[in-house]
């Protein structure tokens, strides 16, 4: 008893410092998933307002930044002799079957980085995060078409705020433009259908690490001759193709660009995912609030309340989603008497016995077939 009264203070203590720097290690990831975040997306509005770069050289300076750190992480280890071979999804399927894969979730993130830069470029920051941040909606819409989920009434029913502010944000947004909405919403279309396909992707071959950096490359594939094929001619012709503080801005925001989904798979391996969704949707508010102040967009008080709407919307799901599950109801099993039978599927139905001793089932005979089919 003596040992256990001295060792229990120690264990106390122990778990104490491993809590305190499990939450350290959460702010910190947070906090850098946050800024980085930040810095992307004001680093977009600059590049293209400002500085006038086209979208697709912005996209393709994000999508090389991400498969040549994605490259780095995944084989230089392996390079210099100090990381364990790993089993690659290029080598674990047939290649037919991983060239599908990545030519699909490729134009989708080819697709999707292009749309989003669309978006911003016609549209008001703080717009372009709003209709993101009805994402829900369409990822439990793709859901159901694609992998087949179900989700509760409840759930449903808190999707109808996300709509409704979304709704209403858009009809009195002040910096509105048919092809900055509709970018933002095939933006959020795509995104879903990517993410669901993705995540049908983590259950075989890949995880985070090297999805990241295939679906990059892939992107890539389909982006640089498009870029070529647009502006290789302007590039040498023009004198300011080259600008040195364009190369440096862009570099920069091509590491942010990684470094925030580093961070965000971080945070994902420290925390829940219901707490994780409710982190990302804190940081769109969080990034709608900074966007108002910082660039001065005039905003109406009933795109406030839309936005306020849709934001609210969005943590009633992610409370649904936890407390509401889909419940799927119970399948009628053929019933029998035979604790034989019940083992193969069949609903055991208790046995009484009659004044001869003889056995007889406590539901009628024809019950025996209900569900059958």
């Amino acid at each position: 008893m003596s040992a256990i009264g001295v060792l229990s203070p120690m264990s106390q203590s122990r778990r104490d410092r491993e809590n305190l720097t499990l939450h350290g290690k959460i702010a910190f990831f947070m906090s850098s998933w946050y800024v980085l975040s930040g810095m992307t997306l004001f680093g977009n509005k600059y590049i293209m307002s400002v500085l006038g770069t086209d979208p697709n050289l912005l996209a393709a300076s994000q999508m090389v930044s991400t498969a040549f750190f994605g490259a780095v992480n995944m084989y230089l280890p392996q390079l210099l002799g100090v990381g364990k071979q790993t089993v690659t999804p290029l080598s674990s399927q047939p290649l037919r079957n991983f060239m599908a894969d990545m030519a699909l979730v490729g134009v989708m993130r080819f697709t999707t980085v292009i749309l989003g830069l669309v978006s911003l470029k016609y549209v008001a920051v703080s717009f372009t995060e709003t209709v993101k941040s009805s994402a829900p909606f369409f990822t439990v819409l793709f859901a159901r078409l694609i992998l087949g989920e179900r989700t509760s009434m409840m759930v449903n029913l808190s999707l109808i705020p996300v709509v409704g502010g979304l709704a209403l944000c858009s009809a009195t947004e002040l910096s509105f433009t048919y092809i900055g909405f509709f970018a933002a919403v095939a933006n959020n279309c795509i995104d879903c259908v990517q993410n669901v396909f993705s995540k049908k992707l983590l259950s075989t071959h890949y995880n985070y690490t090297n999805l990241q950096f295939y679906t990059s490359a892939a992107a890539l594939v389909f982006q640089l001759p498009l870029i070529l094929y647009w502006h290789a001619g302007s590039w040498w012709r023009s004198e300011h193709a080259w600008d040195p503080w364009l190369a440096f801005v862009l570099l920069l925001n091509g590491i942010a660009f990684h470094m925030q989904s580093v961070m965000a798979y971080a945070v994902m391996g420290l925390i829940s995912p219901v707490s994780q969704s409710v982190a990302n949707t804190l940081k769109r508010a969080l990034l709608i609030w900074l966007s108002i102040l910082y660039f001065g967009n005039p905003v109406t008080w009933l795109s406030a309340v839309g936005t306020a709407l849709c934001i609210g919307g969005v943590f009633s799901y992610n409370h649904a989603r936890r407390k509401y599950p889909y419940q799927p109801p119970e399948p009628l099993l053929p019933t029998t008497s035979d604790p034989r039978k019940a083992r193969e599927g069949y609903e055991c139905v208790p046995q009484s016995f009659n004044g001869n001793g003889a056995t007889e089932s406590s539901e009628p005979p024809i019950n025996a077939h209900v569900g059958s089919s």
